[in-house]
């Protein structure tokens, strides 16, 4: 075969040089410059390699220019991996010849979860367990360790990206599921470069989600993270996959938490929940319960919210403290949230609700660290941020939800009624929500439904 022919690319500009220089002559950055493998012109109209067209081989979409009402509607074929959390995370299962980006922090849980996925799916499709960080003795012995069936699992120990789809393609049966356990150990014969360097992840990438695309392959891409929390390598890695999602958890927490950042084929934002045990990881079937405190009694600072994951409802605990501070710029720490909007937030309680904490520190933590990014925290928050300064707690078996305005208005946010539903089934019998969120007379009869309008009606609500 002959060799194939490479360039250098400047990372920050795009400029392209035949050999490698410290600096790029255009832009003037140093150490930006990349290998990357130059893909020779088709001779003829159409060129003959799939990537080349912008399509993949076998579709006949991929000929010409064609009509959208011409192309074939079928439907997407989806397989269950048998965990029903990570099929709700990725939009109702795995799709046939998709690609999904896992990324995460070291010793998460992300190879536990792809290989008891796989042991469970092997029963049913041909799997196949490509490890580039562990020896087959060593994904043996965890997979035993676990209780995973192993009869109709397989399992290769390569790093090379032309020999995986080799032994891929000459495997019989051959596999319809693929795990590369992790994308940046993986690297080309094509390019001279180190592996886990940014040309190398990227062509072992492409060459993999071709072959995906090409054969029906689901492949699943294990990602290493940086310090700053994104997943290694060039940032087109993720424009090219079909999905990304993230495991996250707390140092010292047996909880797990994976989010979909990207979904072609389902909702983003998506949420499932699993918890570490000597068995791996098992699914969470009520994730609100997790997040709540479970406490008996109210206590002083603490709120509980409905916040909305994907097509998921989610109770949370807010907490608040609420403290003298000896400093003259007092602290605003806010975990979980945030920190911008809560100072907003202040400012609106100390304008709107006449609740002065200028001289106090404020700290704020959802419970649980789970991450909320919707503005129906703004609600609860306050309510909590004032329980703490008033050392009073709120009532018990109360829920608070609702977005907060500059003006002191309490806006509405999506979806009130279903969690409404959520916080009914937890048993809550008291909600501060706001009015255009306030459901029919009547369908909520266990429960005491408080619409507000203004800021200064739900502090006087949460008084009561």
């Amino acid at each position: 075969m002959a060799k194939a022919k490479t360039a250098y690319v400047c990372t920050d500009c795009g400029a392209s040089s035949s050999k490698w220089q410290g600096q790029c002559g255009e832009c003037g950055a140093w150490n930006t410059l990349s290998e990357f493998v130059v893909e020779p012109a088709s001779a003829g109209k159409g060129g003959s390699g799939p990537a080349r067209q912008g399509g993949w081989a076998g579709r006949p979409e991929a000929a010409g220019v064609v009509a959208l009402k011409d192309v074939s509607q079928d439907a997407e074929v989806r397989v269950s991996t048998t965990i029903g959390e990570l099929d709700r995370v990725l939009g109702g299962g795995l799709v046939e010849g998709s690609v999904v980006l896992v990324g995460g922090d070291p010793g998460i849980g992300k190879s536990t979860l792809l290989l008891q996925a796989l042991a469970l799916m092997s029963a049913k499709v041909p799997a196949l367990y490509v490890t580039g960080e562990e020896s087959l003795a060593q994904v043996a012995g965890r997979a035993q360790r676990l209780g995973l069936p192993l009869e109709n699992l397989h399992a290769l120990a390569e790093t090379c990206v032309e020999k995986i789809l080799g032994q891929s393609a000459s495997a019989r049966p051959a596999p319809k599921l693929l795990v590369a356990d992790s994308i940046q150990t993986l690297w080309s014969e094509l390019l001279t470069a180190a592996p886990g360097s940014v040309s190398q992840v990227r062509e072992s990438a492409a060459r993999l989600v071709r072959f995906a695309k090409e054969t029906g392959t689901s492949v699943f891409l294990v990602g290493h993270v940086t310090k700053e929390g994104g997943i290694a390598g060039p940032r087109v890695l993720e424009h090219m996959v079909d999905a990304v999602l993230y495991f996250e958890g707390e140092s010292g927490s047996r909880f797990r938490v994976l989010r979909a950042f990207k979904n072609r084929f389902g909702a983003v934002n998506e949420l499932g929940v699993f918890a570490m045990g000597d068995k791996g990881l098992r699914e969470v079937p009520n994730p609100s319960a997790i997040f709540l405190s479970g406490s008996s009694t109210a206590q002083a600072g603490s709120a509980v919210m409905v916040t909305r994951e994907g097509t998921r409802p989610l109770l949370v605990e807010v907490q608040a403290l609420v403290d003298s501070s000896p400093l003259s710029n007092p602290r605003r720490v806010a975990l979980g949230l945030e920190q911008n909007r809560l100072a907003m937030l202040l400012a609106v309680l100390h304008r709107h609700g006449g609740v002065v904490t200028g001289d106090q520190d404020v700290f704020v933590n959802v419970v649980g660290g789970i991450r909320v990014q919707e503005t129906a925290a703004d609600l609860p928050v306050l309510l909590a941020v004032l329980s703490s300064l008033r050392d009073r707690p709120l009532a018990e078996k109360t829920v608070a939800f609702g977005e907060v305005g500059l003006s002191g208005e309490i806006r509405p946010v999506p979806n009130g009624e279903e969690r409404l539903k959520e916080a009914a089934t937890h048993g809550f019998r008291r909600a501060i929500v706001p009015k255009a969120n306030a459901p029919k007379k009547g369908a909520f009869k266990d429960m005491e439904v408080i619409a507000v309008e203004r800021l200064s009606e739900a502090l006087e609500a949460a008084a009561d």
